[in-house]
This record gives structure tokens, sequence and C-alpha cells, in this order.
């Protein structure tokens, strides 16, 4: 059996093509009458199947084919219609299968065999088919507008932490295959529905031509011509619309299983019809008073009501003992938690700390409700998105967690369980930014923007369209929060990148230049190293999503220095481009630069040792720099520049590491990370 199963799976291709072949000879070539008995056989048989198949699946999707051999199995049912017409029409005899639906099933009556011809066709067209072509419109209609929920839904619970990159992968397939089949369905069943129209039409023909040719080729009475070809055609009509029949329950089945929760149809009937005993109860009750009821037949009601209470007898036992098993579960689950909570491995879990977190007061839950209309879970998509896109970082899964101990419009974000950025929002208010351009003030609750420490207010919607026409910049809450979370992750950055996404990082590098890679964890075997460099890269704000260029540095320079400080700066050089793109104003980059006896003295002070090199100047000196430097940058933000200082190459890692610390988002440049094509606009000189 495994060998024919192995030989079937296959060559499945070949058999589909030669199946579809033979059935589209079957409508030009005559068939014997034995053959066609075997065939009408394996039609019913095979709508039995499909029908079982349907009612055992758990899902529409488990049975994906549905649409196809629904017209696989109408093409065939129509070839056998047209080999039994050709049959009665040319020989009065069509085979052993059709003349026993003929006489046995309706009694040789011809007028009946008619009739409940008739009644099948109009139960399959009207009823069965005509329900499953609106459920299947209806359904494609809904799965393809709900796809954008259900895909933020995804992205949602995978941002959470809640499922795997390959379970998130796994849900969409599913989303867009359930889109195409209920759309295949939708016009899939329009096959039932013409193949209904062609039995009727068929049995016209077969009806009104055997009618002729028995009368004017046979020479039959009118009587004997009507019977004959009447009782062929009828019972070839009840052969094809039993198979019909269950093809047509079939699609109304898989179809209407979209709610379905159990293994089978089976299981869902029995599950949720009986669940309630205090239907059968009520039920029982009504068919008691309808036995009473004089006129009426009072055995069957009384026996039924007999039947009903039982049944809502057991179901009530059955409730019983299943809340006494549940209770008793509950007991030792509750002794086995209890048990398992003393033990030492349980204590090791709650040492994981979560790489970022976001921490809500409980007034700002509705941020994250997609039910109140929530959107923080898709923006914190779309803002590792553009982390991604702007530094090449992939920033870890963001966990949000509600505190109740923390005020009610706060949130908190932490960096490894460690507390970095705080603020507070108010979500019926807007947040209005005077952005240098206000020419009337409006009232409202004055605030600190969170992200950059701007002056701020809170104001109402009804507010709204006036501060703007004022010259505000006006967010809602939830953008604040999000730009917020932005900058912080764009400020920390270096923090974020570990070796974990080093390696990630590479590894992907990997799979389109390995032999650059290969050469670079040669001379620096050590991921650590790398992730130095990176890290580097992202303090500054430079984005490391150019790996190619960094390793191609890396390759050439790694063999001659291990200093991931001098390897950084030799990376910054090879990215000159991008760097005098980042920080361009206006086709010129504004700055102030160092004075060279300063840049000298800075030189000789560097000190070197096995772990790195540092700065160590007096002081006084040190304290003489940071204030005139002060006073240079002040100029250049006032005039709306960056605070951008220009250095030679050899002094300027020292420099940044010297001021880093007491002036925030200072930017330092040397000549070498600036392309000759841009015009420098010096605007002061740092002397001490």
């Amino acid at each position: 059996m495994e060998g024919k199963g192995g030989f079937i799976q296959q060559h499945s291709d070949v058999l589909i093509a030669a199946t579809l072949i033979m059935i589209v000879l079957m409508m030009i070539i005559p068939l014997p009458t034995m053959l066609l008995d075997i065939l009408l056989c394996v039609n019913i048989t095979l709508s039995l199947v499909i029908v079982l198949v349907t009612i055992y699946n758990s899902e529409a999707l488990d049975f994906s084919v549905f649409p196809s051999l629904l017209l696989i199995t109408t093409l065939f049912r129509l070839a056998l219609n047209i080999s039994s017409t050709r049959l009665i029409l040319l020989e009065g005899y069509a085979g052993e299968v059709i003349t026993a639906f003929g006489n046995f099933v309706v009694g040789g009556n011809a007028v009946v065999g008619f009739i409940v011809f008739l009644i099948l066709v109009v139960i399959q067209f009207v009823v069965i088919t005509k329900g499953a072509e609106r459920v299947s419109e209806v359904a494609a209609r809904f799965t393809l507008d709900a796809m954008p929920g259900k895909q933020m839904a995804i992205d949602a619970d995978l941002n959470q932490g809640a499922i795997s990159d390959a379970e998130a992968k796994r849900r969409r397939e599913k989303i867009q295959n359930e889109a195409n089949f209920y759309g295949a369905m939708d016009g899939a069943s329009k096959f039932v529905k013409g193949d209904a129209i062609a039995s009727i039409i068929i049995t016209l023909i077969n009806i009104g031509g055997g009618f002729i040719i028995g009368m004017l080729m046979r020479n039959l009475s009118a009587m004997q011509a009507l019977q004959t070809y009447t009782l062929l055609t009828v019972g070839d009509g009840l052969v094809g619309q039993i198979a019909a029949l269950l093809i047509s329950t079939a699609t109304g089945i898989i179809v209407t299983r979209s709610a379905s929760t159990g293994d089978n149809l089976g299981a869902d009937l029995v599950s949720q019809l009986f669940k309630n005993p205090r239907v059968f109860f009520i039920a029982s009750g009504v068919l008691l008073l309808l036995a009473i009821v004089p006129g009426l037949p009072g055995i069957p009601f009384f026996v039924l009501c007999l039947i009903a209470g039982f049944i809502g007898y057991s179901l009530r036992q059955s409730a019983e003992v299943g809340v006494e098993q549940q209770a008793e579960e509950q007991k030792q689950q509750a002794a086995k938690e209890k048990q398992a909570a003393t033990k030492p491995e349980n204590i090791v879990s709650l040492l994981q700390v979560d790489p970022m977190e976001l921490e809500i007061g409980y007034s700002l839950i509705p941020l994250v409700d997609t039910g109140q209309g929530g959107d923080l879970l898709e923006r914190i998509v779309m803002i590792r998105r553009q982390c991604a896109l702007e530094l090449g970082l992939v920033v870890p899964t963001i966990r949000i967690r509600d505190n109740i101990q923390i005020k009610p419009n706060a949130y908190i974000i932490k960096l490894k369980g460690i507390e970095i950025a705080k603020g507070e929002l108010l979500l019926d208010h807007f947040l209005a930014m005077n952005s240098g351009t206000v020419f009337e003030e409006v009232p409202g609750i004055e605030t600190i923007e969170p992200a950059f420490g701007l002056p701020a207010l809170w104001i109402t919607e009804q507010q709204r369209e006036q501060a703007e026409l004022n010259g505000y910049t006006v967010v809602d809450a939830v953008s604040v929060l999000a730009t917020h979370l932005t900058e912080v992750i764009k400020a920390h950055a270096d923090e974020i990148l570990g070796r974990k996404e080093t390696q990630d990082l590479v590894d992907n590098l990997k799979k389109t230049n390995e032999t650059l890679v290969d050469e670079v964890m040669s001379q620096m075997p050590s991921v650590g190293e790398i992730q130095k460099v990176l890290a580097n890269l992202l303090r500054e704000r430079i984005s490391i999503r150019d790996m190619s260029t960094i390793f191609e540095v890396l390759a050439d320079y790694a063999r001659a220095t291990k200093d991931t400080d001098i390897l950084t700066e030799y990376v910054r050089h090879a990215m000159a481009r991008q760097i005098t793109q980042q920080n361009l104003q206006n086709n010129t980059i504004p700055c102030v630069t160092l004075d060279p006896a300063l840049e000298n003295r800075i030189a000789g002070a560097v000190q070197r040792t096995d772990r790195g090199s540092y700065v160590s100047l007096d002081p006084d000196t040190m304290q003489k720099l940071l204030t005139v430097l002060n006073t240079e940058l002040t100029k250049l933000t006032n005039m709306g520049y960056q605070p951008i200082v220009l250095t030679s190459p050899a002094v300027r890692p020292y420099f940044r590491k010297l001021v880093e610390r007491s002036i925030e988002g200072i930017i330092v440049l040397s000549h070498a990370e600036i392309e000759q094509s841009v015009e420098l606009q010096i605007l002061g000189v740092v002397k001490v």
C-alpha cells in the first residue's frame, strides 16, 4: 500500500492531467453501458468521500483544493450526462444503474420520478447552492476587508513577543490563503449553480428527444415512448442529482465552518447543541403540553417529551460531575504550583531581563487597546522599521506593561530593566509646541515636550485648529510617545546593539558576501571587536546599514591594528559621503574649528594603554576648554545650526571622548569625513 501511495503521490500531476483528458474524451467517444455503470458508481462514491472529508475537517483551509476539485467533479458529472444521453437516445438503454433508479427508486412511475427529480433540483439549486454561493460571496468580501486588521494584530503580537517570527509568517500566510480560498469558492460555487441548470435542460432534451425518436424511429406508441424514455431520463437525472446534492452539501459545509472550533463537524454539533440541559427541560415541558392537548397525537409527543427530559437530566448530571472534576483538578494544579514555586530552578527564570520595556499608567492603556482605537503597537512596529532603515539596527522586541505604581498618565522607558526616560501624556489633549513662528499664544496646560525638552502646552481638541493657525506645531498624545521612544532608541542604539545582534547582522551579510565575512572573521575572530566598532558608529548616530562598506574597511585595516577606536575612524573615513549628507545644511556645513595649538595640546595629552587610549588634561585647561566651546557652539545653535566641531583626523576621536559627557548633542567631524566638493562655513574657533 505504501508503494502504491508513493507512486500516486509522485505521479499525481500526470494522473490529474490524464483524468481531465479522459473526462473531455467521454463527451465525444461513446461509452459501453458496463463502463458507464462503473463510472456512475464512481461519481456517487467520490461525492460521498468529499462530503465526509468536509465533515471531518476542522478548518476550511484543510481542504483548500476544494474549488478546483469542484470544477473537476462538475465536469465529470456533465460528461456522464452526455454519455448517458447518447445511450438513451441511440439505444433506449443506458445500463443497470440508470434502469434501477428509474424503476426501483420511483416504482416505475415516470410522473413520480419526474416530480422527485424536480424536488431534488429545487433543493440543490434554490436552497443549498444559493445559500453556499451567498456565504462564499460574503466570506470572501469580509475576509478581504479584515486582512489589514488581522495583519496589524499579528504585527502587534510579534512586537510584544507573544509569537515568534516563524509563527507570524505562518499566520500571515494563513490569512492570505483564506482570502484566496474564499475568493475561489465565490467563483467555484457558480459551477454547482450552472450544473443544476444544465441538469434541467438535459432532462427536458432527453424526454423530448426520446419521445420523438421513440415514435418516429422505433415505431413506439406515444405512451410507450413517453414511459420508456421518461423513466430512463428520470433515472439518469436521479443518479446525477444525488451526487450533485452531495457535492452541494459539501460546498455549504466547507464555507460555513469559519467559526468552528472542534476537530470535526460532529464534535462541534454535539458540544454546542447539547451544551445547556435547561434547553431540553423546557422542550420536554412544551412537548408534554402538546401531548395533552385534545386533537393532537399524544403518544408521539409524549415519547419525545420523555426523550428530551432524559437528555436534559443526563446533561445536568454530566455537568455536575464535570464541575467536581474541574474543582479537584484546580486543587491539584494549585498544589503543584505551590510545590514548584519552592524549587530553585524557578527562581532562575526571574533573572531574565527584557532588552527594552515600556511601562504605562492605567490611563494610557487605551493607547494599546486596538478595540478602543489605540495604534501604539502599530506605531512601535513602524519605529522598529524606521530604526532599521535609518540606523541599520534591528531593535529587539519592546515589551509593553501596565504599571499601577506609577501615575495614571505617566510612562517609563526602560533599557535592560533600568529607567532611561519617562514622561506624562493627556490622552484627551494635544501637545502644541512653539516652532518659532507663533504670533499669538493660546491658553493651555504648560509642560515640557519629553523627546527634546522644549516648552509646550497641552490644549483641547477645540483649540487645535486655532493653535495651528497661530503657528504652533500640534501633535496628538500617541505621536508624542512614539517620537520620545524613537529618540531614546537612537540615543542608546550603541547599548542596544549586543553581541547577539551583531552576530545576526554578520550572518545576514554572509548570505550575500560570504567571502568578505570570512576574511574579516579570520582577522577579527571575536564578534565583540566588531560589536565595539559598530557601537562606536551608533554612538554618534552613524548608520551601520551599509555593512558591506564597514566590512571592506575592516578587511583592509584589521591586520594592521586591533584598536577598535582606530578601526572606527577608518570606517568613518570610508563613509564620508554618508556623514557629509547627514550634516549638510543649505549645501554647506556650518561649524567651529579647534585652534591648531589646542589640537597639538590634546594630541600630546593622549595616553595609550593596552585597553585603549584616553586624554589626560589638567582640570584648569579642561574647564577653560568647555567654557569656550560652549560659547562658540551657542552661537551656532542660536543661528539655527547643529553644534558641529571640525578637527583633524588624528585628534577627532580623543576630542570627542573629552567633551561628549559635558556637552550633549555635540557633533565632532574630521576633515577626512567631509567630501571635498562641500563648502565649509567656519563660524568660530575654539582657543584656550
